[in-house]
């Protein structure tokens, strides 16, 4: 077995002793992520298509991922692990129903989702934290790793979240700086 390969069971390991309840969920094999699949394509006009295809969710306990999955590369997988049990952490903290409230409703579904923002925050931080780890320091400084997390926020992937390219600029700078050092 190659290294990157033990370092992502060994992590999934750790989730599952963490999180007795935990679970991997192919996304197409779900009618729950396919009806959320179709509400966010009304929800962005459109503009949210790669729900089911690119992106893994954490709700509650259960990790729903691509289909893809398991062929995606070792390192990919870990780096996305250690994300999503952020988002588990999340959950076991505020309960499904508060979390799903604050994620989904406060102060507003779209545009400023404070507290959204505020949970992929703490996980793309993590996200940040495992590039380093897996690709050295040089990752995370890269324009395109650098843009592809700032669209997250930006951007109709995530509802337009938190619509302040500087704002979250800085974060990044931030969290770059807390992870390099």
């Amino acid at each position: 077995m190659r290294d990157s390969e033990a370092r992502y069971r060994a992590l999934l390991d750790e989730i599952r002793d963490e999180f007795p309840r935990f679970r991997l969920v192919r996304k197409d094999e779900s009618s729950w992520q396919r009806a959320i699949d179709r509400a966010l394509r009304l929800v962005t006009a459109g503009r949210m298509t790669s729900y089911l295809t690119q992106y893994q969710t954490t709700i509650g306990n259960a990790v729903y991922v691509t289909p893809d999955w398991d062929r995606r590369d070792a390192d990919e997988r870990y780096i996305t692990m250690r994300h999503e049990r952020v988002h588990l952490r999340q959950f076991r903290r505020y309960t499904l129903p508060l979390m799903g409230f604050l994620y989904l409703l406060v102060p507003l579904p779209t545009g400023v989702a404070w507290f959204r923002a505020h949970f992929e925050k703490q996980a793309y931080e993590e996200t940040i934290r495992a590039t380093v780890e897996v690709y050295g320091p040089a990752a995370v400084g890269e324009t395109a790793f650098r843009r592809g997390i700032e669209r997250q926020f930006t951007g109709a992937s995530y509802g337009w979240m938190w619509p302040f390219p500087r704002s979250v600029a800085r974060w990044y700078d931030r969290a770059v700086e807390r992870a390099t050092t």
